[in-house]
């Protein structure tokens, strides 16, 4: 394993793979830098001295300026560092070359749904309209999975707290993501579960809904029935009944739709993890799949690379707005616009949020952005699409999972159990966390700084993806994790 990593030939830091000690001598290219002091590892360390003001530079990019005189070997993080982003800003439309080599065939084993739509999983779901359900939900689900048959693979019930008491956007929002959950073609069958005087009831939800399959999607305003725990086991009975004949069958590569995210990142997310989740989706957009890359706040800083790859002027557009218009939902609120990164980022060695969202963005590949999602919408379009969403790590993740991801790759260099609506792939920043955790963690991308090569290692990672939407159970399933949460942004009366 080497001792550095110098991602860019223009950069003036290193990012240490192991701690340097106080007085050890690192050779960077033709010269030797002495460390100054004890360089953690995942941080970074200065290679020529940073006068006060001037940039600090880490992936060729401007990632803050030093707030002192940083000399060479110097331990280079906030201490010495602070942001250079501003507010709204004006952005010029640049376009880049996003041409992708062909890639061969590839097959996974889905489920086929009546419509058309294909699910990786065949499971049953219970949705409710409103937080004061949750119980009956999850009791529901307990006792149906004794009864699961065929080839549904698991009753589960997705409780949060909405659906009455709130206003506006907040609203739509609760019945625009529970909808978009109802449709989802990874649930086999559907048991919507309402109270019967809540905001966002049953009524009120099929208009969100639209047209369903009677026998996939059902039901139950608990308010109108004398036994709501009986009239519920009926009806996931049917529901079982029904999902039970689905087969798999090979699916083109074409039909499936991955999300991406991170949480808990480190220093070396950016040069291990993230850039392997960009060569898969490089790798299945090139087979005509379809990749989804959110959390806003942290494209900031690195916007501009996303908006030149837009595929026209009007996606750079859409892209101008969801950026500024997630930055003025901070100043409507009176927040800082670039309180970020974590305290846990910050001791990975992650030192301001253009560090982070260079790193975070580089998820993204080297496709052409295809679309541009509001929060909420459903994916239309094949290809590389951006989605409107916070860094939040479960919010993300519902999210887009409602845009109609069918698998969620989630980067992490601290680690974490959470897991989403759908299949929520852990891939570790580094191997001393993979082995900590192998509970948590599904893939490894810490081999990266070690023997292994991005290319090979990114058909390792599509192969895993395909054996995934196959049916191989992750990590957090196999531990029976299934959550959701939904953006809240205003009031509850």
């Amino acid at each position: 394993m080497k001792d550095y990593i110098k991602i860019n030939e223009n950069d003036n830091v290193i990012v240490a793979l192991r701690a340097l000690a106080a007085g050890e001598q690192i050779a960077v290219g033709e010269r030797t830098v002495t460390a100054l002091e004890t360089v953690p590892a995942g941080h970074k360390m200065a290679v020529r001295d940073i006068p006060c003001g001037d940039e600090v530079v880490k992936y060729g990019f401007r990632i803050g300026n030093a707030k002192e005189e940083i000399r060479a070997g110097s331990w280079v993080h906030v201490h010495n560092v602070k942001t250079a982003l501003g507010d709204l800003l004006e952005y010029t439309y640049d376009p880049v070359d996003t041409a992708l080599p062909a890639a061969e065939e590839a097959t996974f084993q889905g489920f086929v749904r009546a419509d058309g739509s294909v699910g990786v999983r065949n499971e049953i779901w219970i949705i409710p309209t409103v937080g004061c359900v949750n119980n009956v939900a999850a009791a529901l689900a307990k006792a149906a999975n004794a009864r699961v048959a065929g080839s549904v693979e698991e009753v589960i019930a997705f409780p949060h707290p909405y659906g009455c008491s709130q206003m506006g956007d907040d609203q739509e929002h609760t019945r625009t993501i529970l909808a978009d959950l109802i449709s989802h073609p990874n649930a086999g069958g559907v048991l919507v579960l309402g109270l019967g005087c809540e905001n966002s009831n049953i009524g009120e939800l099929k208009k969100y809904i639209g047209a369903y399959d009677e026998n996939r999607v059902k039901f139950l305003v608990c308010q109108d029935v004398e036994d709501e725990m009986a009239e519920g086991a009926e009806l996931l009975d049917a529901l079982i009944a029904y999902a039970s004949k689905a087969v798999r069958e090979p699916v083109g590569a074409s039909k499936l739709v991955v999300g991406m995210k991170c949480g808990g990142s480190d220093g070396f997310s950016g040069i291990t993890a993230n850039p392997l989740v960009g060569k898969f989706s490089d790798l299945l957009i090139g087979c005509g799949g379809t990749t989804i890359l959110t959390e806003v706040p942290e494209m900031f800083g690195a916007e501009t690379l996303l908006m030149n790859r837009c595929e026209n002027r009007e996606l750079f557009e859409q892209t101008v707005t969801l950026i500024n218009d997630f930055k003025q939902y901070y100043k409507d609120n009176h927040q800082t616009i670039y309180e970020n990164p974590s305290p846990g980022n910050k001791k990975g060695g992650i030192t301001t949020l253009e560090d982070k969202s260079l790193g975070c963005t580089q998820k993204s590949g080297s496709a052409a952005v295809k679309g541009v999602l509001a929060y909420g919408e459903r994916v239309k379009t094949a290809g590389l699409n951006l989605l409107s969403a916070p860094g939040n790590d479960l919010v993300a993740s519902t999210a887009l999972a409602a845009s109609g991801a069918h698998i969620v790759l989630f980067t992490t260099g601290r680690g974490t159990p959470f897991a989403s609506p759908v299949p929520t792939v852990k891939i570790s920043s580094n191997s001393a966390l993979a082995g900590k955790k192998k509970n948590w963690i599904d893939f490894n991308a810490g081999v990266l700084v070690e023997e292994a090569e991005l290319a090979e290692t990114g058909k390792k990672l599509f192969a895993y993806v395909l054996e995934v939407a196959s049916g191989k159970k992750v990590c957090s399933e196999e531990a029976g994790f299934h959550d959701m949460a939904i953006f809240k942004q205003g009031v509850t009366l």
